[in-house]
C-alpha cells in the first residue's frame, strides 16, 4: 500500500542521516536550477509546487496540491478537471499529510517520484529500488489519470488508455478509493491475493479508513466491499460477462468489464472499457462504506451518481441468514426457501432475521449411517428457484451440462445447493446458503436440496397428485385423440415441418438440388456443414474470452479447430432481426464469390434454433476498430489508407461488374470491412445482398435495409 512509503513526516535519525543530507543537498540544488512543471511532464531537476499543477495532454486529468474542508493538511492527488469541484480518484500522501504550503512533488537523483515538506523532509515515495529504475526518470500524467514514472526515452509511449507496460511504476497499480477505466485489478485466487481500494477515513480524512473495495480472490470472482466486521456487499458472481448479483448491469456495462486469462502465478486483471471513451466515470468505495459509481454530465455540466451499492436492504450482505430469500418486494422482506423454516420462530415474527432458516426435515445422504451415499442422494431431490442472487462462497468445476452439476451434488452428501452457469462452470454449495436476493428481472436458476419426503403430508399429496394426473391424463388424451383425428390432414404438415425445420435447411443449403448444384453452375466449392459439437470445442463453448465483438445480427467468436486453423464464428443471435431467409441468402452468395478483397466463408452449422457462420479469421478485426480510435489511428498512414481504399474499390469492382453473378452489397460500412493479418481489407456481411440476372439493371425490395 502507498503508506508503506512514507515515513509519517517524522525526521530522519541515526543511518538515515546521510539519505537527509543527500536529499537536502538536491533539494538546495533542484532550487536553484529548477523551473516549475506546467505540463503533463515532470522530469529531475522540475518541482510541482503547492499551487502549481500539471494537467494531462488532454487537460481532462489535473494532479496537484489539495485540502479538504476545514482542515489546512495538503496532500498530492489527482482530479478530474472538468468537474467543477475536486473529486480524488487518487492521493500519493494519505497517511503523511504536509501541514502547511511549503511542500513539493518532484524526483530524486535516485529517479524515485518523492513529495517534500517545507523542511526538506521526506513525506512520500513511489519507493522503488534504485537498482530499479533508471536517475534520469520521467513522471507523466495521462489523459487516462494515471500518474507514470518511467525512462526519459519513454515518455511520449505513456498509453492514454490506462495501465502501461514498460512503467517503473504507476499509480493505477497503487490505488487509494477508486477505480478508474483503464485500471487493471489483479486478483490471485490460487494465493488469496486481491488488492483492494480503500476508503476515506472520513468525509474531508484521505487517510485510510474502515472499508475496502475488491475482486474476492474465491473463484467464480465477484466485486466484494468489505467492513471492519466482514463482508457488507457483495456484486454476485462474474459469469464471463456480468456480474450476476447485478441485473441492471446487463444493460449498462454488458460489453466494458473484461477478466483477463490465468497468467502462470495465477494472478487474474479486472478491467472496463466504457463504450464511449470521451464519457468520465469512476467506481470508488466511500467513507461511510457504500460503494459508488460516479459519471459526468457534460450537458449539464454536472457529476451524477450512476448507481449505489447497497441501494435498498436486501442489498446489505445476508440481511436474512441462513437458507433465506430477501425479496424487496415482498412483506416481509424476508422468507424462508421452500422447505426450511425459522430457527427461531418467535425472533422471526419480531422481524430479527439473522438467524435465518433450517430444514423442515433433515436430509436422507448423510443423515443415517446404514444409509450410502448414492442411496441416500437418491432418496433426497432438488428445487427449482429462478431469479435469484446466488448465494456467496461457492465451489465451482467445468461444465457443459446442467446433469453434471446434479450428479455431483448427489454423489456428495456435504452438497446442499447447485447452480449450473451455461456453457462455462457448475456452481456447488458445501456451506449453509446465505446472502440470496430474489430479483423481479434476471437473476439465476438454483437448485436447493431437499428430503424426498416430509412425514405426514407427503404420502396424501402423492395420492392426491396420482387422482389428478390420472383425471387430467385422461382428459386430455381424449382431446387430443379427436382432434388429432378432426384436423389430422391440416396438422400433418404443420408438424412435420416443425420437426424437421433445421434438416430441411440444411439441405436447402447443402444438398444436391440446393447450394451444391448452384456452387458447381457458377464455379464455385462446395460448402461443408460443420457438427456442432466442433465448433463448441473451437471456441471453448462460446467462451467470453472467445468472444471478439457484437456483429449486427449477434456475436463472433474466435476459434481453432483441432487441425489448429483459426476460424471466426458468427452466431446468430435468436433476438436477431436476420431471419432463416437472410441466413441463407448469406451462405449462398459467399459461396458464389472468390476474391481477394471479399471474405472467405469456410461453412456453416445449423443446431436447432442456432445457426452459425464459419469464416476464415481477421486478426486486425474490423476497420471502424482503428478508425473511430484516437490512439490506434495512428496506426493507419496515407499509404496504408489508400492501400485499402483500393482494395475495398476492387472488392466491390469485382461484386458489381468481373464476378459471373452482379451482387449488391446494399450494408457496406467500416464495421463490416474486416482486415486480414497483412491489413488487407476484405468485405464481410453478405446477408443484405442481392444477386442480380447478368442482363438486370435494377429491381423491387420488398423492405428498406442497409445503413
Amino acid at each position: 500500500m502507498l503508506e508503506a512509503f512514507g515515513n509519517g513526516g517524522m525526521p530522519f535519525t541515526g543511518k538515515n542521516r546521510a539519505s537527509l543530507f543527500l536529499i537536502s543537498l538536491f533539494f538546495m540544488w533542484s532550487s536553484l536550477f529548477s523551473y516549475s512543471c506546467t505540463a503533463n511532464s515532470l522530469s529531475q531537476g522540475q518541482l510541482v509546487r503547492d499551487g502549481e499543477t500539471m494537467v494531462s495532454r488532454s487537460g481532462k486529468i489535473e494532479l496537484g496540491f489539495f485540502r479538504t474542508e476545514n482542515s489546512s493538511l495538503r496532500y498530492v492527488g489527482i482530479w478530474y478537471r472538468k468537474i467543477s469541484f475536486k473529486t480524488c480518484v487518487w492521493v500519493a500522501n494519505r497517511d503523511s499529510p504536509v501541514s502547511d504550503e511549503s511542500g513539493v512533488l518532484t524526483i530524486s537523483s535516485d529517479g524515485n517520484l518523492m513529495v517534500l515538506d517545507g523542511d526538506h523532509r521526506l513525506v512520500w515515495s513511489s519507493g522503488i529500488n534504485s537498482t530499479s529504475v533508471p536517475t534520469n526518470s520521467t513522471a507523466v500524467l495521462t489523459d487516462a489519470g494515471n500518474l507514470v514514472l518511467l525512462a526519459k526515452a519513454d515518455a511520449d509511449t505513456a498509453s492514454a488508455d490506462g495501465h502501461v507496460s514498460n512503467a517503473y511504476w504507476q499509480s493505477f497499480e497503487h490505488p487509494t478509493d477508486t477505480f478508474l477505466p483503464g485500471m487493471r485489478v489483479r486478483v490471485n485466487s490460487a494465493a488469496g491475493e486481491n488488492h483492494a481500494f480503500r476508503s476515506w477515513r472520513s468525509l474531508n480524512d484521505p487517510s485510510p479508513g474502515n472499508y475496502s473495495m475488491g475482486i474476492d480472490p474465491r473463484l467464480p470472482p465477484q466485486i466484494v466491499i468489505w467492513g471492519q466486521s466482514g463482508r457488507e456487499w457483495r456484486s454476485g458472481h462474474w459469469n464471463g460477462v456480468v456480474f450476476t448479483g447485478m441485473p441492471n448491469m446487463i444493460g449498462n456495462f454488458q460489453y466494458g468489464f473484461r477478466l483477463s486469462t490465468p497468467e502462470e502465478d495465477g494472478s487474474m486483471y479486472f478491467t472496463y472499457t466504457p463504450s464511449n471513451r470521451s464519457n468520465l466515470l469512476m467506481f470508488r468505495v466511500l467513507w461511510n462504506g457504500m460503494g459508488e459509481e460516479l459519471g459526468w454530465d457534460e450537458t449539464n455540466n454536472e457529476s451524477t451518481v450512476l448507481q449505489k451499492q447497497p441501494a435498498k436492504e436486501c442489498d446489505v450482505y445476508n440481511k436474512c441468514g441462513d437458507f433465506a430469500i430477501c425479496n424487496e418486494m415482498g412483506s416481509p422482506k424476508c422468507s424462508c426457501m421452500e422447505g426450511f423454516i425459522p430457527k427461531s420462530p418467535d425472533q422471526w415474527k419480531r422481524g430479527n432475521w439473522s438467524m435465518g432458516c433450517t430444514w423442515k426435515t433433515r436430509l436422507q445422504c448423510g443423515n443415517n449411517s446404514s444409509i450410502s451415499v448414492g442411496d441416500g442422494g437418491r432418496m433426497d431431490r432438488f428445487l427449482k428457484l429462478d431469479g435469484l442472487k446466488l448465494p456467496d462462497f461457492a465451489d465451482y468445476f467445468s461444465a457443459t451440462i446442467g446433469d453434471e452439476c446434479e450428479v455431483k451434488c448427489l454423489e456428495n452428501c456435504s452438497c446442499k445447493a447447485y447452480a449450473f452457469v451455461r456453457g462455462t462452470w457448475c456452481m456447488m454449495w458445501s456451506k449453509n446458503l446465505i446472502d440470496v436476493e430474489h430479483f423481479t428481472e434476471g437473476g439465476m436458476t438454483l437448485q436447493i436440496r431437499l428430503a424426498n419426503s416430509e412425514p405426514g403430508t407427503e404420502s396424501k399429496i402423492s395420492n392426491l397428485r396420482m387422482i389428478v394426473c390420472a383425471f387430467v391424463g385422461v382428459f386430455v388424451s381424449g382431446i387430443t385423440v379427436f382432434l388429432l383425428w378432426r384436423f389430422k390432414d391440416n396438422l400433418k404438415g404443420f408438424l412435420f415441418d416443425d420437426i424437421v425445420k433445421s434438416e430441411e435447411l440444411c439441405l436447402d443449403l447443402s444438398g444436391p438440388d440446393g447450394l451444391a448444384s448452384d456452387a458447381e453452375q457458377v464455379g464455385g466449392p462446395h460448402i461443408p456443414v460443420f457438427d456442432f459439437s466442433s465448433i463448441e470445442a473451437a471456441t471453448n463453448v462460446f467462451s467470453e474470452e472467445n468472444k471478439l465483438g457484437l456483429g449486427g445480427f449477434g456475436p463472433v467468436y474466435k476459434g481453432k479447430l483441432l487441425g489448429g486453423q483459426e476460424i471466426a464464428v458468427k452466431r446468430l443471435s435468436r433476438k436477431s432481426s436476420q431471419g432463416v431467409e437472410e441466413f441463407k441468402n448469406e451462405v449462398m452468395v459467399i459461396a458464389r464469390l472468390q476474391h481477394r478483397n471479399l471474405v472467405r466463408l469456410l461453412g456453416f452449422c445449423i443446431q436447432g434454433e442456432d445457426k452459425m457462420l464459419v469464416y476464415e479469421y481477421m486478426p486486425n478485426r474490423s476497420l471502424d476498430y482503428f478508425i473511430f480510435d484516437p490512439a490506434k489511428r495512428a496506426q493507419l498512414n496515407w499509404k496504408k489508407r489508400l492501400e485499402i481504399i483500393e482494395g475495398i474499390a476492387r472488392g466491390i469492382l469485382y461484386l458489381h461488374r468481373d464476378s459471373r453473378l452482379r451482387i449488391i452489397h446494399r450494408d457496406l460500412k467500416v464495421s463490416n470491412i474486416l482486415l486480414d493479418e497483412e491489413m488487407n481489407p476484405k468485405i464481410s456481411d453478405f446477408g443484405m445482398a442481392r444477386i442480380f440476372g447478368g442482363n438486370e439493371n435494377e429491381a423491387s425490395t420488398n423492405r428498406v435495409v442497409g445503413t
